[in-house]
């Protein structure tokens, strides 16, 4: 595999190894707000943007959704290595940019004005960038650009789309918050909710329960994200970890509960709301990012001020065929959104 165009490395950051840390990879426009900037070269092309970043490479561009998840990331390492020095099963984040070097100097510069610990910073001139994301062992891509969320996704690697937004920023600890089907599960029991309705949904999971279900697209990144969680005990844990999901816990919950089990996966927090909004439990929460696959429950997240990320379904998952699921994917996101 290739190496992106140009990779700066940031040498007061630890450079960690990838088969040990949590990669996440952030686009520029997932963790800084670049709206402006963004509508600038959609208007008057790449040249005026670039001139445009150059003249003001030492103004720091403000916060984006992003921003709050990655800052509380950067807590858990600090620490993990407070307890242990040596350890290696951190988070590691790097940014994955179109810019090119030279406009990229701002985004540098911003990172390090709010201090964020990001290992690389990757400016990638390739349509895909997202075939760089295995070779840096990346478990969680982030992005603001729906192609590159959907060619994540058919790669096999967590991916979700960030929609900029006015983010509320909470306090530590790192909480992050899942939905079930087709999100950290597959999406077994929507399909048959599609074809047989409710009635016949429950009765699959009934005749099901017994059976783990497949795994999800967001179940790569909540193992590890578990596996760090297991290091501390649960009073002093700076992750808190959250199931949001559609499911009743009385019909549907049950299969739930022994998948996690199954794998191995702590959830602190479980709730089953029987198809009610998720919008008035995730205020409470107050996640640093909800994930889910509903546009109307990313909206709804969105409407209380929690950063959203939505995992298109419509994508084909570990499979690099489809692209004709994926047109209807991004032009469904395109109305919706």
């Amino acid at each position: 595999m290739a190496e992106p165009e140009s990779t700066v490395i940031n040498p007061s950051v630890k450079q960690r190894d990838p088969s040990k840390a949590l990669v996440i990879a952030v686009t520029t426009r997932a963790i800084f707000n670049l709206e402006e900037e963004h509508q600038l070269y959609l208007e008057k092309g790449k040249e005026e943007y670039v001139r445009h970043q150059q003249a003001n490479q030492d103004r720091p561009l403000p916060p984006g959704t992003a921003f709050a998840f990655i800052q509380a990331v950067q807590y858990v390492n600090k620490k993990i290595l407070e307890s242990n020095p040596a350890e290696e099963d951190l988070f590691d984040i790097l940014l994955l940019s179109n810019n090119s070097p030279e406009s990229g100097v701002r985004i540098i510069n911003s990172a390090k004005h709010y201090g964020l610990e990001i290992s690389k910073f990757c400016f990638v001139s390739d349509e895909d960038s997202t075939q760089y994301l295995k070779s840096h062992g990346v478990k969680l891509f982030l992005s603001a650009d729906r192609t590159d969320v959907c060619n994540a996704l058919r790669r096999g690697v967590s991916a979700a789309l960030v929609f900029q937004q006015e983010v509320q920023a909470p306090s530590t600890p790192l909480r992050v918050a899942f939905d079930g089907d087709a999100v950290l599960f597959s999406d077994e029991t929507d399909q048959v909710f599609r074809e047989q309705g409710l009635e016949g949904a429950m009765q699959y999971e009934r005749a099901m329960e017994a059976v783990p279900m497949g795994e999800g697209p967001m179940k790569a990144f909540a193992m590890h994200l578990g596996k760090i969680h297991k290091k501390f005990n649960r009073e002093e844990c700076p992750i808190r970890t959250y199931l949001v999901t559609a499911r009743s816990g009385r019909d549907m919950g049950i299969r739930a509960i022994k998948t996690l089990r199954e794998w191995g996966l702590a959830i602190d927090e479980a709730f089953f709301m029987d198809g009610a909004p998720k919008g008035p439990i995730l205020a409470q929460i107050q996640p640093h990012i909800f994930f889910d696959d509903g546009l109307h429950n990313i909206q709804g997240a969105q409407d209380v001020g929690v950063p959203s990320a939505w995992v298109p379904s419509c994508c084909p998952w570990g499979s690099l065929q489809g692209n004709l699921a994926l047109g209807w994917c991004l032009s469904s996101a395109m109305v919706t959104a």
